[in-house]
């Protein structure tokens, strides 16, 4: 178990910044994750894990009732992370009704590959320098040989549901997916548009990324 202090508390709160926003009714102080919601933006920006993916789920549900036909738009920073929370957010957005979004900016690795080009078909996007990067599941399991065993088979099962989403999104064999990520595979934007990853690489701000998900 992780134990946060709160030295640590303070330091992380002082990387988010806060934006001020001014009507008839006074001031208004948000966290910046809290501002872009409003315009139904969410910002995956760290690797992933069970506390960051249960956000990243609440504010996909919590925007889908407040509009279920209106794209959500998820820009995506992240390394990768566990397997099993990148799943949830990978269901989650299949899940709910409004076309999800996304937008790869420097890198989506790992789970954040899959995240990535699990956004709805034709909206899928990448900037000029990204990079997104597609591999099997790492496993590091210490114990007992038959408790190796079980995770080793775990792990197996894991790439194949792994594999199976990558060939299902980019339209590629499964078996090539398969060889493909076999060992660390890094792409440019303009290798992951070829392979199928993204559907665009954009530059300037499209219709599809405009304010407030016009």
């Amino acid at each position: 178990m992780k134990i946060q202090t709160s030295g640590q508390s303070i330091r992380d709160s002082l990387l988010i910044p806060t934006v001020i926003e001014k009507s008839s009714n006074g001031e208004r102080a948000y966290d910046i994750y809290s501002r872009l919601l409003k315009d139904r933006i969410v910002f995956l920006g760290s690797a992933i894990n069970d506390q960051v993916a249960n956000a990243v789920i609440a504010q996909l549900l919590f925007l889908e009732n407040e509009n279920p036909k209106k794209d959500i738009i998820m820009y995506i920073q992240s390394p990768g992370g566990h397997v099993t929370a990148g799943m949830a957010i990978y269901d989650t957005m299949q899940y709910i009704k409004p076309d999800v979004v996304t937008v790869c900016i420097g890198m989506a690795a790992s789970m954040g590959a899959i995240l990535l080009t699990g956004g709805a078909k034709g909206k899928r996007f990448a900037l000029p320098n990204a990079e997104i990067m597609i591999h099997q599941p790492l496993g590091g399991v210490e114990g007992q040989a038959t408790d190796i065993a079980i995770h080793a088979e775990h792990i197996v099962q894991m790439k194949g549901r792994l594999n199976k989403i990558i060939a299902k999104h980019t339209g590629r064999p499964l078996k090539q997916v398969e060889k493909d990520t076999d060992r660390d595979n890094f792409l440019t934007a303009e290798e992951a548009l070829k392979y199928g990853l993204i559907d665009k690489i954009v530059e300037k701000r499209p219709e599809a990324l405009g304010s407030s998900a016009a």
